[in-house]
């Protein structure tokens, strides 16, 4: 059963018989908003860029990042599924995934902070149907999601970020509207969510 998350709601990353779940994925959907007016039947449908990205920190300091120029993780643990520069085309609803091995992780990093940013610059005024959500990678089961439901003039969100807590992982939603076209554009505000 899914848990569709508010921002700030956290989730166990344990199954109902107690074990941590092993492999997750972190996607990333989205549509353009339909053109308005009378002539967009003869246009082309709108592409728009988002890059999903995961920032992997030891507390608060950054360790490593994963996105569309750096695929895996330096501990192999962390894996982008590749560039999406239109949206709407994703199999179950994902355009762009990042997988995660939790038992892989380097025993140094206790967060990863999943961010979206619009590449090409639109806002999120021009953006439907974006979500985030949670799968264990071994059954195909979506655990959470969060979806965005508020559009506007921002170029970025911070989704959610996995904590560990000792031997636990937790997912935490966070959502919170940024502005920039690259994750290092938003690492001051991300630092803010370690």
């Amino acid at each position: 059963m899914t848990v569709n998350l508010t921002k700030g709601q956290q989730i166990s990353l344990t199954k109902t018989d107690g074990r941590p779940l092993a492999l997750i994925r972190m996607g990333l959907g989205w549509q353009a908003t339909p053109r308005q007016g009378f002539l967009t039947r003869f246009m082309p449908p709108r592409d728009i860029d988002l890059d999903a990205s995961a920032v992997l920190f030891s507390g608060a300091h950054f360790i490593d990042v994963v996105y569309f120029n750096h695929l895996l993780s330096d501990d192999g643990a962390v894996e982008h599924s590749g560039d999406n520069r239109s949206g709407g085309t994703g199999v179950g609803g994902d355009d762009e995934f990042i997988r995660v091995n939790l038992p892989r992780v380097s025993p140094h990093v206790d967060q990863i902070v999943f961010v979206v940013n619009s590449f090409s610059g639109e806002t999120f005024e021009v953006i439907e149907n974006a979500h985030c959500r949670l799968v264990d990678e071994a059954t195909g089961q979506e655990l959470a999601r969060y979806t965005l439901a508020e559009g506007g003039p921002h170029t970025a969100q911070i989704m959610a970020k996995v904590v560990r807590r000792g031997a636990v992982w937790n997912m935490v939603a966070i959502g919170q509207a940024e502005s920039g076209r690259t994750f290092e554009d938003l690492l001051p505000a991300v630092a803010r969510h370690v």
